[in-house]
């Protein structure tokens, strides 16, 4: 991650991370997959091997989606109590649906925030 912004105006990382768009140039696309993370941008070049998000982006999807959609069951539970099978019916589709969408969401950027922050794996300094 070299020092470019010369070349390259700052983008948001949000802007960008939501858009699935390269950190640097803000064009190229940053997914070649609906999660996975392409080799570099066909824009500007950035090579994308140091995007590395973990498991960031799903716990912070379980924790994000958990909550609206437990809250929501609670609140349709003690209001009308349906019968079992209609939650069934109606909150494991929504879950998966609202999953996969914040996923690949979250995850582009937390990828384009590790650019802009310069994050990278931490290293010992051995004093040599």
């Amino acid at each position: 991650m070299s020092d470019d912004k010369a070349i390259w105006p700052p983008i948001d990382p949000i802007s960008a991370g939501v858009h699935g768009r390269c950190p640097r140039c803000g064009e190229g696309r940053l997914f070649s997959g609906f999660l996975t993370v392409g080799k570099r941008c066909v824009n500007c070049g950035l090579d994308y091997s140091y995007a590395d998000s973990g498991d960031g982006p799903a716990v912070f999807v379980i924790l994000i989606i958990g909550f609206i959609v437990v809250g929501l069951a609670l609140w349709m539970e003690v209001t009308l109590s349906p019968p079992l099978w209609l939650h069934f019916l109606l909150w494991i589709p929504l879950t998966l649906v609202l999953c996969l969408g914040a996923l690949r969401l979250i995850k582009g950027v937390l990828l384009t925030l590790q650019y802009r922050n310069k994050a990278a794996e931490g290293r010992l300094d051995l004093g040599e």
